[in-house]
């Protein structure tokens, strides 16, 4: 008899944040309740073979095992396999995602396996042990990737984009929080710095300045932002960025919707200086 489960749940995020926050496995002690640390033993671009240690049992016992994880993020697939079996002759599991809507996504379990003939536990028994604690950990996993939708994030909690100039960094956006439609930033500007000319060909940017005296060429028109005002920048509109104050300035953006992928967000017209 062959060992086969296959449970799946929905999880109201993007297909790309669930699959960006289920597949690295160095975080899996904080998304699974059962398991206590991760070692990564060899890695590539493709896969990734890790120790994995569960939390001591009721006897003190700590259970803990090699595997090996194979993706292709084109189909929305992740094959794994136990390269130290223990008690099984053979476990693989395979995860498909399927996106449902642009927030919300089915992630999904397949376990195939057979248990050795001295294990404490037959094929039957193993199977319902498995429903059961996937059951489980799907909606532990539903719920944290869910909560980390709802992080706060600080201007100094993402790293710097110093590229086009100024300090840019992008705050709630499909990798941190999974935002589905857009995302926002804010850039701190020394008097004279600017932000390089680029425009968006598939974005509208939402230009609010915190503090400080902006200008602002849009397709080489100037443009006057002063504390508080805000200001549209249309789709496939050169812009340009200048602190003419004599303080810093801060300036907060969001651009709508998303490009079909972050590097066709911004075409650069000019050099940063």
């Amino acid at each position: 008899m062959i060992g086969h489960t296959d449970n799946a749940i929905d999880v109201d995020a993007p297909i790309g944040f669930v699959w960006a926050q289920t597949n690295d496995v160095r975080t899996w002690p904080e998304l699974f309740t059962e398991y206590a640390k991760v070692e990564v033993l060899e890695e590539t671009a493709g896969s990734v073979v890790f120790r994995l240690t569960m939390h001591p049992d009721e006897q003190g016992r700590e259970w803990s095992w090699v595997s090996e994880r194979s993706w292709d993020r084109d189909t929305w697939t992740v094959r794994a396999r136990r390269v130290e079996t223990g008690p099984f002759e053979f476990m693989n599991i395979t995860w498909t995602y399927e996106e449902l809507a642009a927030d919300r996504t089915r992630m999904r379990w397949v376990q195939d396996f057979h248990m050795k003939p001295d294990a404490p536990v037959d094929t039957a028994g193993m199977t319902e042990h498995i429903n059961r604690n996937t059951r489980v950990q799907m909606e532990v996993i539903k719920e944290r990737v869910e909560q980390r939708r709802r992080a706060v994030i600080g201007f100094t909690d993402v790293p710097s984009n110093t590229r086009r100039g100024g300090d840019l960094r992008t705050l709630v956006s499909p990798a941190t929080v999974g935002a589905s439609s857009g995302f926002l930033g804010a850039v701190r500007l020394a008097p004279g710095e600017k932000i390089a000319e680029h425009y968006h060909p598939y974005s509208e940017e939402f230009v609010f300045l915190a503090k400080g005296e902006l200008r602002v060429d849009l397709d080489g028109e100037p443009v006057a932002l002063s504390a508080e005002q805000s200001l549209l920048v249309p789709r496939n509109v050169r812009h340009r960025l200048t602190n003419v104050g004599e303080g810093e300035a801060l300036a907060v953006f969001q651009l709508s919707p998303l490009a079909p992928r972050p590097e066709l967000g911004h075409v650069d017209t000019e050099a940063a200086t």
